[in-house]
């Protein structure tokens, strides 16, 4: 064992074990469980195009519903990555009696954030700038992109208390379901899987409810305007802790499925 700086050198067993990441004397990509605490959430609904959903959605996966969302998270104190922004575009998808959210677009501020999700979970994340801040009695939520705002979504400040059990009224969001491809230095495929994870030991301090809008703009790079809105349902405000976990892989395209 060498330890330099403050920092052990690793031994092959180490590189071989779940949870390793580069450079090793400052791992980019933090190993399972980490926390969230105080992350604020705006959370919108809109009706869509089922065909769009399906369009977007990989085999065997099947599109669950009519209805998007979108959650738009100021994370303000999480461990490894510190405080950032994130949004996270789903809707409901299903495989087999299994149950879920299917993300095709997320945009997170921090590097961390985007090599952990693509990297371990599978999740289509890309480098952008969410926002959530409050403009006197409206609650604004921006996803930005090459300078463009894709999504802008409203709702009242804090009109109406909810119970949190009424945040997924269309379908389960805590159940993620991603679609992670990793080739081989060759260009071989060497992942290719359906994973899925769910939030642990959430808390949900506050719950708020009203109506909301929800604008989608163009772009080629984060296409969310193939979801078009037909109708804006409903969003919701809220502040909660959680922690992200391990999950699991529920179809491999290249082996044994589990």
């Amino acid at each position: 064992m060498t330890t330099r700086y403050g920092v052990t050198r690793p031994t092959e067993d180490d590189i071989r074990r779940g949870g390793f990441s580069t450079p090793w004397d400052a791992p980019m990509i933090p190993p399972f469980p980490f926390r969230f605490r105080n992350a604020e959430i705006l959370t919108v609904y809109w009706r869509t195009d089922p065909e769009a959903m399906a369009f977007l959605l990989p085999p065997p996966l099947r599109a669950m519903g009519d209805v998007a969302c979108v959650h738009i998270y100021k994370m303000n104190d999480t461990d490894w990555l510190g405080p950032y922004a994130e949004a996270n575009v789903m809707f409901g998808a299903g495989l087999g009696d299994r149950e879920g959210a299917y993300s095709p677009y997320l945009v997170l501020s921090s590097d961390i954030g985007v090599a952990h999700g693509r990297e371990i979970h599978g999740q289509p994340k890309k480098l952008g700038q969410p926002r959530l801040e409050s403009r006197g009695d409206l609650i604004v939520g921006v996803v930005e992109r090459n300078g463009i705002d894709v999504i802008t979504a409203t709702m009242p400040y804090k009109q109406r208390p909810s119970d949190p059990v009424a945040l997924k009224p269309y379908f389960d969001f805590a159940t993620n379901l991603n679609l992670k491809a990793v080739d081989h230095i060759d260009g071989s495929p060497a992942i290719r899987q359906l994973t899925s994870r769910r939030l642990a030991d959430v808390v949900v301090h506050e719950c708020w409810q009203g109506p909301c809008t929800v604008e989608l703009r163009a772009n080629a790079q984060l296409p969310v305007f193939r979801l078009p809105v037909l109708e804006p349902l409903q969003g919701f405000y809220w502040r909660a802790d959680f922690t992200l976990v391990p999950g699991e892989i529920i179809h491999d395209y290249l082996g044994e499925q589990p």
